[in-house]
């Protein structure tokens, strides 16, 4: 991490412990994070990323890079969070990294929030190196994002395993752009 320069990264944190707020805060300025804005619920979070899409000097960001969040909060929870920043027309911070921060480790919790377009997710209890890892596989690795109509997020296959048939998931230059218009 010491070689990347994350000062110029403004990172939002949700949760509605304050303790893990101030303990995830400290440990990305620590990474050298240059701005953490924290909230403890997620309506103000969807009210502040709202607003740095509307008016970025009243926010005081010119724009979010990353959002980290629990998974375990009232009244709305990280999955609906992150659904709003995935599929919502006001959305305006789709293709943010995000990050799930969870007590629940098992494969099925982990495969849910995939499912919903999770970048990674992050176990409890976690340790420096292991936000630093999360932080530096999302940032580190391009993935595409996929849209269909069951799901829009970042390309769930982390393995490029050769695949038998005409490749069909590569673009080329003489593939059509595709133009996504929101309702």
């Amino acid at each position: 991490m010491a070689d990347l320069d994350l000062s110029g990264f403004t990172v939002l944190v949700v949760d509605d412990n304050p303790y893990m707020v101030s303990l995830i805060s400290s440990t990305l300025l620590g990474l050298g994070v240059g701005k953490v804005k924290k909230f403890s619920d997620a309506k103000q979070a969807i009210e502040f990323i709202k607003l740095v899409a509307e008016n970025p000097v009243k926010a005081g960001v010119m724009q979010l890079d990353f959002i980290v969040s629990n998974w375990q909060m009232a009244p709305i929870d990280g999955l609906m969070f992150l659904r709003w920043v995935r599929t919502h027309k006001e959305s305006e911070s789709r293709f943010i990294p995000f990050l799930m921060v969870t007590g629940f480790g098992d494969k099925s919790k982990v495969e849910e929030a995939r499912d919903l377009g999770v970048s990674e997710v992050l176990a409890k209890p976690f340790s420096v190196n292991s936000v630093a890892d999360k932080l530096m596989q999302v940032i580190g690795t391009s993935r595409q994002y996929v849209q269909n109509a069951r799901y829009f997020g970042p390309d769930r296959r982390r393995q490029n395993l050769p695949y038998k048939g005409a490749e069909q998931r590569i673009l080329t230059e003489k593939d059509p752009e595709v133009k996504v218009i929101y309702e």
